[in-house]
C-alpha cells in the first residue's frame, strides 16, 4: 500500500506522519510505502521545521532528510491512501480530484482515531505543541494501521 500524507507546507504535520508511520512500517513489517506533502508549495526544498524534527527525535524518529514539496495530479493515481490533517487540506486535495477514484483515496488523518469528526490535526507551526501532535499521530498511526490491517 502507498499511503500520502498531507497538510498546509508540508514541514510539520505531514513530515510528523510520515515518520511516525514510516517507525512503524519498519517495526510491523508492513510492505508499505509512505510520502508527504503540502497544498501550498510555499516550502519547496526545505527541510522540516526545526522543532518538528526536534520533537520526533525526542521519540527515536529522524525526519531530518525529508524534503518538501507540492502535491501533483500524478500523486493522486499513484497513491492508495491520502491523508489529510485538516478540513482545508481535504478539500484542496478533493478539488484538484478528476475522477471518483482519486476522491475516494482522500480521508481526514484523525477519522481513523476519531471516525466521523472530521477533526484537524492541530498546526504545531502556529501553537508549538510538536509534542502533542506527535503524540496524536502516534495514535492516529496505530488506528489506521489497525484499520488497514484487520
Amino acid at each position: 500500500m502507498k499511503i500520502l500524507m498531507v497538510c498546509l507546507g508540508n514541514i510539520c504535520r505531514s513530515p510528523i506522519a510520515q515518520g511516525v508511520l514510516e517507525k512503524k512500517i519498519r517495526e510491523k513489517k508492513l510492505d508499505w510505502i509512505v510520502d508527504s506533502v503540502g497544498t501550498s508549495g510555499w516550502h519547496d526544498g526545505e527541510a522540516p521545521d526545526d522543532r518538528a524534527i526536534k520533537a520526533t527525535k525526542a521519540v527515536g524518529i529522524d525526519i531530518s532528510k525529508q524534503i518538501s514539496r507540492k502535491i501533483t495530479p500524478d500523486d493522486l493515481d499513484y497513491f492508495d491512501v491520502i491523508l489529510t490533517m485538516d478540513s482545508s487540506n481535504y478539500l484542496d486535495v478533493i478539488n484538484l480530484c478528476k475522477t471518483p477514484l482519486q476522491k475516494d483515496k482522500v480521508s481526514h488523518m484523525l477519522n481513523f482515531l476519531r471516525p466521523g469528526r472530521n477533526e484537524a490535526v492541530p498546526d504545531p507551526y502556529y501553537h508549538d505543541n510538536f509534542a502533542e501532535v506527535v503524540e496524536l499521530l502516534d495514535d492516529a498511526m496505530d488506528a489506521f494501521i489497525l484499520a488497514k490491517t484487520s
